[in-house]
């Protein structure tokens, strides 16, 4: 079976299916990866085939102007561009498909090209719900309005729906769903001890500012490094090349700065601190670690409410952003110094593994 996948909008979206990928290609299936070029060197890295459909990113399709401050019209608003992208990368989805005809669509929860190509296809669509607490209904809205004004149809309804999500956080108003496990992929190194292995029994703390967003100046990582190196705990800073030279040569013997593969150093970290990125906060989900999430925008809001919610997180409220250092420090000591946080991010962690792995869900497809 040919099995095409349609990514766009960010990595994530390449990160969450890449499991489903894998699962596909080992139970025999042929598979192709189609996403806007600015995903693609996300998709090589882990090494699945790769078709550049359109050269724009999703801001390009964006209604120009500030976006609105009401959550709901900002969603809807978000839809309509990606009706938009859909649109702009129809052809050529059409000619990769009559090229490599595929038996099914698989497409990320905003790919509405997938499901517009496998309805003209006659074939199954699958769409992938990459994380929890995504507003689908209020972006579907805006897509629905976005494809009728573009010609493109319905708003596509698919055959199955998956989503990665524990049961506890799933989105209220989401479809019944085929559950699936989240399964982390990021792109690797070689592995240095550190990266794996605790020296003694100090607390170890992970810092990271995700991909797109630098949730802290050189000199604020510093010194929140210094804080909670003082209150006893080794510091992981997760950093690029450029970073790391940015926050100096040596940190002390209880930090260490550089890249991190996200899913190995999870699993030997007490703590995470970051900005509420999905598949930063599904990576340290499925390894059970407890966080501290500075949002800056409404999609990592709503992550980090989710998480906080649930008692497996704290949110460092806007109003004390200015402070981020203090802030940051006195979340982490209260997340290490009480045992419900952990206990809360061990029991989403025990969800996660609870449900169908990729491999299962690819099972029926034959």
């Amino acid at each position: 079976m040919r099995i095409l996948f349609v990514a766009t909008g960010s990595q994530v979206t390449v990160y969450a299916m890449a499991p489903l990928v894998a699962a596909a290609r080992n139970a025999g299936h042929q598979v192709v990866m189609a996403a806007n070029e600015p995903l693609i060197g996300f998709v090589e890295n882990l090494e699945i085939p790769a078709v550049a459909i359109m050269p724009q990113a999703i801001r390009h399709f964006m209604e120009p102007g500030p976006a609105p401050q009401d959550a709901r019209e900002n969603q809807v608003r978000v839809g309509r561009a990606f009706a938009r992208m859909a649109g702009a990368g129809r052809e050529a989805l059409l000619q990769l498909a009559q090229d490599w005809p595929p038996d099914r669509v698989v497409g990320g929860s905003m790919s509405y090209g997938a499901g517009l190509l496998a309805r003209q296809r006659g074939v199954p669509y699958t769409r992938h719900a990459e994380y929890f607490r995504i507003p689908l209904e209020d972006i579907d809205s805006g897509a629905a309005q976005g494809l009728q004004h573009g010609g493109l149809g319905e708003l596509p309804q698919p055959d199955q729906f998956i989503e990665t999500s524990p049961p506890s956080l799933r989105s209220k108003g989401f479809p019944d769903a085929q559950l699936m496990r989240w399964v982390p992929r990021n792109p690797q190194r070689r592995l240095e001890p550190w990266m794996y292995a605790r020296r003694g029994s100090r607390p170890r703390v992970l810092i990271t500012s995700g991909t797109h967003f630098r949730m802290l100046s050189a000199e604020a990582t510093r010194d929140l490094a210094a804080v909670l190196v003082s209150e006893g705990m080794d510091v992981l800073i997760a950093a690029t090349q450029a970073v790391a030279q940015e926050l100096g040569p040596s940190m002390g013997p209880h930090v260490q700065v550089g890249w991190i593969p996200l899913d190995v150093v999870a699993h030997a970290c007490d703590l995470a601190i970051h900005h509420g990125g999905a598949t930063t906060s599904m990576t340290l989900l499925e390894a059970g670690v407890p966080q501290v999430i500075v949002p800056p925008n409404m999609h990592t809001q709503a992550i980090a409410e989710a998480l906080t919610d649930f008692g497996a997180a704290l949110t460092v409220p806007a109003d004390a952003q200015h402070e981020p250092v203090s802030a940051l420090a006195a979340s982490s000591l209260k997340i290490l110094h009480e045992d419900g946080f952990a206990q809360r991010a061990r029991a989403l962690a025990q969800e996660n593994a609870a449900l169908a792995s990729p491999a299962d869900v690819v099972l029926p497809w034959d």
